[in-house]
């Protein structure tokens, strides 16, 4: 990561290196807790980080020092936290919500750094330690830490810190605490650069979290009040210490021995950029979350029918099946695909693993980097770390459907009737989800589609586990195309959803940008904290749109819905364990927190309330019954199925 000027792939420096000197002024007064903490931040701005979450804590004061000191004189952006579980999951927002940042013309995420102090504080990181882990965000943990004589000794606040995050960091050092030993400054941006490095996947292509425990003697904070214009230190200046040179690489070397005749690589080794033909016959595009805008283009290039999640990336366009979840349950359709071609992570449906899992259907997976390939279903053939340039080469002429020949067109790798049959499909079904979202009653999908309709293409809708992005995935395509959409689908949990959705409309804020949020009750309530904020943290606009069935109703899609529908004292259990209803006031929460509250009695209110001005965080609370969650999900399903087979079986 850290590079000289100049140098090719450096990262240049925020602000300028000379900007930053004023943090290392008269730092040689200073205890070595204070001059490590300063020189660590220093070395932080210079390698882009430029949002750091910070929760406050005694040990970690080193840092929180040095991180006023940085923002004050405008290097960074600081957010204060009182509870380090929301810290966590504002970093992540912050950071998937910025978007990339392109170094040595490769495009490399966005590192996003919290702090915070010793004991359970470290703890309550994990959730959102393993969401980036399975997503590939890029969080660089500070924990602040008691020096090693005080480990294992009973001293207050004190356990085993070091590796607590187990394999889901992609580095971790335990830094002892700094003495003022010669070199130690040098040692400790020396292991600094190696995690940023390690943080945005510059060498492996394979992002995410990283770990540094950081361990700190008394005295903790400096002998002088800091802060722009008086002198804090005198360390010698970070940027003159030498330290590596982490290039990023566009993609990893390929092994001598990976290649098979073909030029793919064979399952099992290790993967890399090929040449490999375009797949023939009847293909299907799925696009789980952060596939990109290639998969869609990919698809609209080769004419094959897409399978898109909602957080996808590439959710839209005339190839894009609307409500696939339920069209693929019509078997004539589905049995004559031939080839699978994977981009993204598939998290959202099980009709698509049954798909997926098929003997009888080649999968090709496209993961990029150093990560584990996504292939649930163990039936992977192919796996390749990009889409192959001659994949997206359009094919010329391609006909709409009613201009399609009965039968293959010569020098095409696609019978053109197989994309018409599946448009035909999603024509069918969009006809009915249409019809039962019209906003004539207020339920989940109706809401979802409302929320959708508000949103303009350049808006940001971060929508929450559950039923939500369920919802979502049914009312993608039936108005235009999708705005873009985040979600937590690492590990698809509902915490930290509300923390989240404030980091992303923190790094997306933009003049005509809208940042909208999809939730649940449950989810909502879950990270309730995140809407507590201090007067002094950036001012952020957010529309929290909370769909309120007073429990958990994706369970009454799942099995323990349809055995608690047997009996009346099934029925009893299935609320009690699953529903778990609550009865909370939101409004008198929300009033709590500060945060205005709207309740929308109906879909026509909620659009207007939506298309209204907004300013600063609004929750708009839709409540909808649960009772018939289970009945109208499987009528719409077996009406999409009819429709569809009509269209695809009948009418062929």
């Amino acid at each position: 990561m850290s590079a000289p000027a100049g140098t090719p792939g450096a990262a240049a420096p925020h602000d300028g290196v000379t900007a930053l000197d004023p943090l290392l002024d008269g730092l040689d007064a200073q205890p070595p807790a204070v001059r490590s903490a300063f020189a660590l931040v220093h070395r932080l701005l210079h390698e882009g980080v430029a949002d750091v979450v910070l929760a406050p804590g005694s040990r970690s004061a080193p840092l929180a020092y040095a991180l006023a000191a940085a923002s004050d004189l405008g290097h960074l952006t600081l957010h204060v936290r009182v509870d380090e579980r929301a810290a966590g999951f504002l970093a992540l927002g912050l950071s998937r919500g910025a978007g990339p940042v392109v170094r040595g013309g490769v495009a490399l995420p966005r590192p996003v750094a919290v702090v915070t102090t010793s004991g359970t504080a470290v703890a309550n990181l994990h959730p959102a330690v393993l969401e980036a882990h399975h997503t590939g965000v890029p969080l660089v943990l500070l924990t602040a830490d008691r020096p090693h004589e005080l480990r294992g000794a009973g001293a207050n606040q004190t356990t085993h810190q070091a590796g607590i995050f187990g394999a889901a960091v992609r580095f971790a050092a335990d830094v002892p605490a700094p003495d003022g030993r010669p070199g130690e400054v040098r040692d400790l941006l020396a292991v600094a650069t190696r995690a940023l490095a390690e943080a945005v996947g510059a060498r492996s292509g394979h992002p995410g979290p990283v770990h540094l425990d950081l361990a700190y003697r008394e005295p903790l904070v400096p002998v002088a009040a800091t802060g722009p214009g008086t002198p804090v230190a005198a360390v010698p200046d970070p940027l003159g210490v030498r330290s590596a040179v982490v290039l990023p690489a566009a993609a990893p070397p390929v092994p001598s021995d990976a290649e098979r005749g073909d030029g793919a690589v064979a399952l099992g080794a290790p993967v890399a950029p090929v040449a490999v033909p375009v797949p023939g016959g009847r293909t299907v595009v799925v696009a789980g979350d952060g596939a990109g805008r290639v998969a869609r283009d990919l698809a609209e290039a080769r004419g094959w029918p897409l399978l898109a999640e909602p957080s996808s990336g590439a959710a839209g366009g005339p190839n894009l099946v609307v409500a696939h979840a339920l069209v693929l349950g019509v078997d004539e359709l589905v049995d004559g695909a031939e080839h699978v071609v994977v981009l993204g992570r598939p998290t959202l449906s099980r009709p698509v693993q049954r798909l997926l899992g098929r003997p009888d259907v080649e999968v090709s997976v496209v993961a990029p980097g150093a990560g584990p390939w996504p292939d649930a279903a163990r039936n992977a053939s192919t796996v390749l770390t990009a889409v192959p340039a001659r994949w997206l080469d359009p094919r010329p002429g391609t006909p709409e459907p009613s201009e399609l020949a009965p039968g293959p067109t010569p020098g095409r790798t696609t019978d053109p009737r197989w994309l018409a049959r599946w448009r035909a499909a999603s024509a069918a079904a969009a006809e009915v989800v249409a019809v039962a979202t019209d906003g004539s009653l207020a339920d989940g999908p109706s809401v979802a589609r409302a929320v959708v309709d508000a949103c303009g293409p350049d808006d940001l809708l971060v929508v929450g586990s559950s039923n939500p992005v369920r919802d979502l995935a049914l009312v993608l395509g039936l108005d235009a195309d999708a705005p873009r959409v985040l979600a937590n689908r690492g590990l698809a949990g509902i915490d930290g959803t509300v923390s989240t959705a404030l980091g992303a409309a923190v790094a997306t804020a933009r003049p005509h940008r809208r940042t909208r949020a999809l939730l649940g009750d449950l989810t909502f309530l879950h990270d309730a904290g995140g809407l507590l904020r201090g007067p002094h943290e950036p001012h952020v606009d957010l529309q929290l749109v909370v769909v309120n069935d007073d429990g958990g109703s994706i369970f009454a899609g799942l099995e323990p819905g349809g055995l608690g529908a047997t009996s009346a004292a099934a029925g009893r259990t299935f609320e009690r364990v699953f529903a778990t209803p609550h009865g909370a006031n939101l409004a008198q929460l929300c009033a709590g927190y500060g945060v205005d509250h709207q309740l929308v009695q109906d879909v026509p209110s909620l659009r207007h309330a939506l298309a209204a001005p907004s300013h600063g965080v609004q929750v708009l609370e839709v409540r909808v019954s649960r009772a018939e969650r289970r009945e109208a999900g499987l009528r719409v399903g077996e009406r999409v199925r009819d429709a569809v087979r009509e269209a695809v079986v009948v009418g062929r």
